[in-house]
Formats: structure tokens, sequence, C-alpha cells
């Protein structure tokens, strides 16, 4: 019997104290500028995603670099694989303030390297070091919530961390077409850390007071798992090497495809929770489905400007926009399953979400036929939004739930991981499916679209892409029902 538990002569019973205050929200007086400060940095990386990829292709043509266009993308995501482990690492033994701090330095670094890059190997350079601070900051971010927030109030923090790209998503594209056609793309890349230093001025202190230093006294004195560090940059030279052999249809490319599947296996098994790819319940089944959900989502969205550039004759900026509404119906979602009445239904809705996912993907290719009007596809991609908000938010919830204080960081790191080689891959797989049956390259869709509205790509090319990433996300659907941990 603990020394605090009354003996059973003197049980009493418990007075409930009616003046405590009720758990503040993540706008009370407590977290008010630790909530703004963090949920201003994820406004910044989300503009800077939508804004940088406008940009992009201006900066590849002056920079004479069309034909490394796709390593400017390759680089940002190989090297953020390796940074989330280090941060994941960093974060439990000596607190998330440090790889925070170093990550947004890093990545104000590389958008100023890029920015004024002299040549496209200088400015792909830069799009890696870029990576290190992106990885550095979104897992340093999570132990951030997983310390300084109460397990009540977090689903509203990662509703908000989604509703911060809503802006972005709509004004992003927008603000940097004018700003490259105007001043130059080189703004793009160069204004953006300007605007960091605010977020940092809010955020950091409130970090040192409340989640600095490591979990426990025997975590701050571990040293770096070396072994662990080793796999990440395995998963990180794999990746890469997987990436550049989709781009790169040649016989000669089974060489580097072979050596990067080498290297990335093991590295994935060592550095995931056991159980994740047999998706065991619990928290294998969380970080899996963040994989599936967010791979297979994004590679099918990647394609969908495209198509309606070159297949629909819309311009670019339409095409764009016909995905803006998604970012406003992704914040729904999540804002939806922020709600404390529905958390006993959390694992039951996001089955829901991931329905709603897969049955979008696999809609989309339908704006192919002429009489579907384009308008369709927007309302489409809003419903999948609206399932991925339910599902994102909710695996980064249940994350942190079945993680012990020590574990948030490797977790946060896995979490990500999943979610980054997800990208890659589904990624590497469609646009080699996208190539191999006559698709059109990036750069001659967009500027054939500008000269008379269409392409040669086939829409066939299309549906192979949609329809593989509809299946693989019909298999969330069945991890979605195993992220509850069976008593």
């Amino acid at each position: 019997m603990s020394a605090l538990e009354p003996r059973d002569a003197d049980v009493t019973v418990p007075v409930v104290d009616t003046t405590a205050p009720p758990i503040e929200g993540v706008l009370g007086r407590t977290y008010r500028a630790l909530s703004v400060g963090i949920v201003s940095v994820v406004l910044l990386i989300a503009f800077e995603a939508t804004a940088v990829g406008t940009a992009m292709p201006v900066a590849a043509r002056e920079l004479h670099g069309i034909p490394l266009y796709a390593f400017a993308f390759s680089a940002y995501f190989t090297t953020s694989l390796f940074a989330m482990v280090l941060s994941g690492q960093w974060a439990d033994r000596n607190g998330p303030l440090a790889p925070l701090a170093s990550g947004i330095g890093a990545f104000g670094a590389g958008l100023l390297l890029s920015g004024t890059a002299g040549g496209m190997w200088m400015f792909i350079l830069g799009r890696a070091v870029q990576g290190v601070g992106g990885g550095l900051v979104i897992v340093a971010l999570y132990v951030v919530i997983s310390r300084a927030y109460p397990e009540r109030i977090r689903p509203a923090i990662m509703a908000a961390f989604s509703a911060a790209w809503i802006v972005p998503s709509v004004v992003g594209p927008l603000a940097a077409g004018t700003v490259t056609e105007h001043l130059g793309w080189r703004w793009v890349f160069v204004g953006i850390p300007v605007l960091i230093l605010l977020p940092l001025g809010l955020a950091l202190p409130a970090i040192r007071r409340m989640a600095s230093g490591p979990a426990d006294a025997a975590a701050g004195a571990q040293s770096f798992d070396r072994r662990r560090l080793r796999l990440a940059l395995g998963i990180s030279l794999g990746a890469g090497l997987l990436q550049y052999a989709g781009q790169d249809l040649r016989w000669l490319s089974l060489l580097p495809a072979v050596a990067g599947a080498a290297l990335l296996v093991p590295a994935v098994l060592g550095l995931l929770p056991r159980g994740t790819v047999r998706a065991t319940r619990g928290l294998p089944a969380v970080i899996l489905l963040r994989g599936i959900s967010a791979g297979s989502f994004i590679a099918a969205e990647s394609f969908v400007p495209l198509m309606l550039v070159t297949q629909r004759g819309l311009t670019p900026t339409l095409a764009g926009l016909s995905l803006a509404a998604g970012g406003l119906t992704w914040a729904l979602g999540s804002y939806v399953l922020a709600r404390p009445r529905l958390e006993p239904h959390r694992e039951s809705l996001m089955v829901v979400g991931m329905v709603l996912v897969a049955l979008s993907i696999a809609a989309a290719p339908a704006v192919l036929i002429e009489a579907v009007p384009v308008w369709t596809l927007a309302a489409v991609w809003g419903v999948g939004c609206f399932g991925m908000g339910m599902v994102i938010a909710s695996t980064s919830v249940l994350l942190l739930k079945l993680s012990a204080p020590g574990e948030a960081g490797g977790n946060s790191a896995a979490l990500q991981i999943s979610d980054g080689l997800a990208n890659v891959l589904l990624l590497t797989g469609g646009g080699a499916a996208f190539a191999a049956l006559g698709g059109g390259t990036v750069g001659a869709a967009v500027h054939g679209a500008a000269a008379d509205g269409a392409t040669g790509s086939h829409p066939g090319a299309f549906t192979a892409v949609f329809l593989p990433m509809a299946v693989v996300a019909a298999v969330g659907v069945w991890v979605a029902g195993r992220v509850r941990v069976t008593p």
C-alpha cells in the first residue's frame, strides 16, 4: 500500500474542489504565446510549400536546370528523412528547444541559399539544407505538444495546425505568382526567412519555460543512438536512389533501384516500430496508417493540376485553384474530430475518413470524360480532403496518447518517416507508371498548355496513377480499423 493511500480505519469521503479552475484552451493565458508561436511556424512552412512550388519552374528555367527539376523536390524529402530521426533522438535527450531552433535556422538558411543560387546544383543544395530544417522542426513540434499540452486539448492544437494551411493553400500560389512576375522568383525564397523572426520570438521563450530539458534524468545522460542515425542515413540515400531510378526509365536504372532497395528495406525495419509492416494493433497501425493515407493522397493530388491542364485545357492557375477548397475541408475534418464529445468515436471515424479518401481518389479520373463538368473534381477532392483532415490529425493525437514521455520524439520521428517515405515511394511509382504509359513531362505539359491548352499526354497515363493510389487508400481503410488498442 502506498503511503499516500488512506488505511481502512481512517477512510474519508474525498471532497471535490469545485473552485478548481477548468483546463484552459489552447488560447488560454497559459498556452497563448506558445500556441500562436508554433502555429505561426506551421503557417510559414505551409506558405513556403505552396509558394515555392509556384516559383520552382521559373527558377529551374532561369538556372538552366530543367533536366534536374525533380531533384529540387527529392533533395528536400531525402534529407528531411534523416533529420527526422536526428530530431527525435535530440528532443528526447535534451528537449525540443534545440532541434526546433536549429531546424528553423537551417530552414531559413536553405531558403536564402536557393534564393541566391547562381546555378541549379547550388539551388538543389539549398533545398537539401531546407529539408534538414524541415525534418528537425516537424518532429520537435510534436514533442513540444506532447510535453506542453494536456491530452484533452491536444486535438485542438492539431486542428489549428491543419487550419494553418487554409490561407497558404489559397493565397500562396497567387502571391508567389505575383511576386515571381513583378519582382522575380528569388524574392519568393529570400522573403520568407525574414517572417520567421516573429514566431521565433513568441515560441522559443514559451518552449523554454514549458517543454525544455530531457524527458527524464536518464534520457539526458544517454548518447545518440548511432545505429539509428546510420539507418536514417540509409533510408535517405535509399529513397533518393529509388527516386532517381523512377525518373530515368532505362535498364541501367535497375542498378540504383537495387542499391536503393538494399539500403531502404533494413533501414525501414530498423527505424519503424516492430509490427508496423503487419499493421499490429495500436501504435504500429497508427504509424502505418499515416504513411498509407498521406502517401496515396499526396501522390494522387500531385497529378490533379497536370491532368486538368493537359486534358481539360485549364490554365495552371485555375488548375491549382481547383484544389484550394481542399484546405478548408481538410481543416474542417480536423476540427470535427477535435470535439471532446467525439473522442470515444475517434477510431471509428478514422475508418470513415479513409473510405472518403479512397472514394475521392477513385472518382477523380472521371474528369477525363468530356461530359463530366470540371468543377466536379474540386467537389470530389474537397470530400477527400475532409477525410484526410479526420485521419491525419487523429494519427498525431493517437501517437502522442500511446507514447511514453521519453518516447515521444522517437515515435514522432517514426510517424514522420512513414509519412515522408510513403510520399517518396508512391510518387516514384506513380511517376514511373505515368511516364511508361506516355505521360508528358511536367515542363512540356505546362508550356504546351500555355500555347494551345493541351499536350499529348494520354488519359490512360493518369488512370494508371489514380486507380492504384485508390487501392492503396482502400488498404488504409482496413489499417484504420486496427488503430484501436484491444483491452
